[in-house]
């Protein structure tokens, strides 16, 4: 079953208001219930909130939340981009002052680790019901690529495809999920060791 028919609980009986909401109007209200969701799933989980739940606690219109958002799927994915987008702006502004590869290389697997960490509900709930692995995904893909030109610039001798790929393997939430819930790691532990392979990869 598709992620969004699981979540999907549209009220047949939604009514939407004729008047056409301003631009600052639909802005104001979609990043609202954007703060609102990331609050709710934080606290209760993404699986246990439901899309009337987050409306109500918007204090919007049913047919407000399903103009910006038609379902639970849609809601992910946009709070996914716009985290995503703020970390590669960020990796965009590191890469252009500083000129230390391993140094930026070090940051960028701490803050993409920090991104996984606090997202791994939403990225775990839709990698279960999505056929494509994760790291497949062209959302995540810039950081292999990111990973290996950095590895690129150090001059190591090893093969730099391979040392790329293990570092990227580290930093899937489904990996990072599993060492925190089922091994008992701290997040902590888990950077921890993150860093430390790099130090070995590229010693």
């Amino acid at each position: 079953m598709e992620y969004s028919d699981r979540f999907r609980a549209m009220d047949d009986n939604i009514l939407f208001t004729t008047a056409r909401p301003t631009r600052a109007d639909a802005v104001k209200n979609r990043e609202l219930l954007l703060d609102t969701a990331r609050r709710l799933f934080d606290e209760q989980g993404v699986e246990a909130v439901s899309m009337s739940a987050l409306a109500e606690a918007a204090g919007v219109g049913k047919g407000t939340l399903y103009r910006h958002f038609t379902s639970k799927s849609d809601l992910c994915e946009a709070l996914l981009d716009a985290d995503q987008r703020a970390l590669q702006e960020l990796t965009l502004q590191r890469l252009r002052s500083s000129g230390d590869a391993l140094d930026t290389l070090r940051w960028f697997l701490l803050e993409v680790a920090g991104f996984a960490e606090r997202n791994s509900p939403l990225l775990c709930t839709n990698s279960r019901n999505d056929p494509q692995p994760m790291l497949q995904l062209p959302a995540h893909r810039w950081w292999r690529q990111t990973i290996r030109g950095l590895l690129q610039q150090l001059a190591l001798t090893s093969d730099i495809d391979y040392t790329a790929d293990v570092l990227y393997v580290m930093l899937d939430a489904n990996i990072m999920s599993f060492q925190h819930r089922a091994l008992g790691y701290s997040y902590a532990r888990i950077r921890e060791g993150l860093l430390a392979t790099l130090e070995r990869l590229v010693a």
